[in-house]
């Protein structure tokens, strides 16, 4: 596979060398999306598993079950790929500081499930949603700086987030 099928860098995929780190670099961030989802799932699991998720008062705008893992897994790829495509980019402080906000909103990614169905305070999961959706945003500009398209590769992502907290704030609201 070419860089160039995965919108890669430009510059990279004429270089045999630079490509194979490149899928490498892709392949690593892949792993840490991986990591992510692997901790969030988790934890999401065993309270699907005990039912208490399924007792929770939800809006009548709660998508069904069945669509979370479909839409999550195409938004992890993306968030995976827009991450490496700024890693991609030339080295300097706009990249450096895009990296480091890629790696707080996966983190804070991981931190709402966790907070939300291990710990089931749906309160502070709703807050913890705000302060993703701010760090996503954040990470979207910062990356609009260093990549003209790896900000393009979250709009779907912030898009979902912005749902998801409508959802949990209203899921909070109506379990208080």
């Amino acid at each position: 596979m070419q860089l160039s099928e995965l919108g890669g860098s430009e510059g990279l995929e004429h270089n045999a060398t630079l490509n194979r780190e490149s899928m490498v670099a892709l392949g690593a961030f892949g792993a840490l999306t991986a990591g992510a989802v692997f901790l969030g799932a988790k934890s999401t699991r065993e309270a699907v598993q005990q039912g208490w998720y399924k007792r929770l008062k939800k809006p009548s705008f709660q998508p069904p079950r069945q669509a979370f893992a479909p839409v999550w897994t195409a938004l992890y790829g993306l968030i995976a790929v827009s991450g490496w495509r700024i890693w991609g980019s030339p080295a300097g402080a706009r990249r450096s500081r895009a990296l480091g906000l890629w790696f707080v909103q996966l983190g804070l990614n991981a931190a709402w499930s966790h907070l939300f169905f291990r710990k089931r305070q749906l309160k502070a999961a709703a807050v913890e949603n705000w302060v993703l959706l701010g760090s996503i945003a954040a990470y979207t500009a910062a990356a609009s700086r260093v990549d003209r398209k790896a900000p393009w590769f979250m709009a779907p992502y912030l898009g979902w987030v912005s749902f998801a907290n409508v959802l949990s704030t209203d899921i909070a609201r109506l379990n208080a």
